[in-house]
């Protein structure tokens, strides 16, 4: 059965101005879509444009061209945005991957939570706002005994599970993820990444995911797209992308993945990448089903 596309990114281009005459192209026709109840996962070197494109998909940034619909809606048309804000500032939540500065750090840990629900004017569900809070601490693992404490007083991981249960209020319906365990150590990784998996089977949940860690990204995603120099070089499903590469840039990005058996690891030969390997021009082709590469004119690499 299809699912139905709850996020489509067509053609999207963003600038960043230097100067008045300078602009430095961020992220170029990229496209992309994200269907309910999906994880997408984005990955690529940092510069290669993933957090720009969330920003786009969350209203925090207006691309140069292109478009981003969600659930049908153009939301950089002002009049279909003015006529849907509320549900647009809802149903789609960020969580960022620096949890201490994404949070009020004068705020208790009950009002960070609860203060998504004062400005949408919502009424908590479980009668009042400290209820409401209570309910979505424990859904995301985190001791009600932290409800009087500040941001500051709490670990890394429990920071994150904080920034998530506030986004958590909304019941929202697409989560954009951007690189919400990279400051996190190993185990409190596993556990977030659990806890999205748990969400999304629970609630059905969609996710843009993004991350540099590539192994994180196999285990939780979908399908996954690579980013490079802004622009995406190959889309697939997961188990596909990482099983049978096409782009060089895919292949060098994947043959980074270290291996735990030592005698292994230092036997192994990444594949290398070089510049000329990469068409900034390129034509988007599809390889399989599913699998699409950027390609030069329609050249096999």
């Amino acid at each position: 059965m299809k699912k139905e596309g709850l996020l489509e990114v067509s053609h999207l281009t963003c600038l960043y101005p230097i100067s008045k005459k300078t602009e430095i192209r961020a992220v170029s026709d990229v496209s992309f879509q994200i269907r309910s109840g999906e994880i997408f996962g984005l990955i690529g070197e940092s510069g290669s444009g993933k957090s720009t494109i969330a920003r786009c998909v969350m209203n925090l940034l207006k691309p140069a061209n292109g478009s981003v619909f969600y659930r049908g809606i153009d939301i950089y048309d002002k009049k279909e945005y003015r006529k849907h804000k509320k549900m647009l500032q809802t149903e789609r939540q960020l969580i960022f991957q620096d949890s201490g500065s994404s949070l009020n750090q004068r705020m208790k840990v009950h009002e960070v939570i609860a203060e998504p629900m004062k400005i949408q004017r919502r009424k908590p569900l479980r009668g009042s706002y400290r209820a409401e809070a209570e309910f979505q601490m424990q859904h995301v693992g985190l001791d009600v005994s932290y409800l009087d404490q500040y941001p500051a007083e709490l670990s890394g991981g429990q920071r994150q599970r904080l920034a998530i249960a506030r986004a958590l209020t909304m019941e929202p319906k697409l989560l954009v993820a951007d690189e919400p365990i990279a400051s996190l150590d190993v185990s409190i990784q596993a556990q977030i990444v659990n806890l999205f998996l748990h969400l999304r089977e629970e609630h059905g949940f969609s996710f843009l995911f993004i991350a540099h860690d590539l192994a994180m990204a196999e285990f939780l995603c979908d399908r996954v797209g690579v980013m490079y120099r802004g622009r995406l070089v190959e889309e697939a499903p997961v188990k596909e992308l990482f099983e049978r590469p096409i782009h060089p840039y895919t292949k060098a990005l994947l043959s980074a993945i270290p291996i735990p058996d030592p005698v292994k690891e230092r036997a192994r030969k990444p594949a290398e990448f070089h510049e000329g390997d990469f068409f900034f021009d390129g034509e988007w082709t599809q390889e399989r089903a599913e699998h699409f590469v950027l390609r030069e004119g329609g050249r096999t690499l």
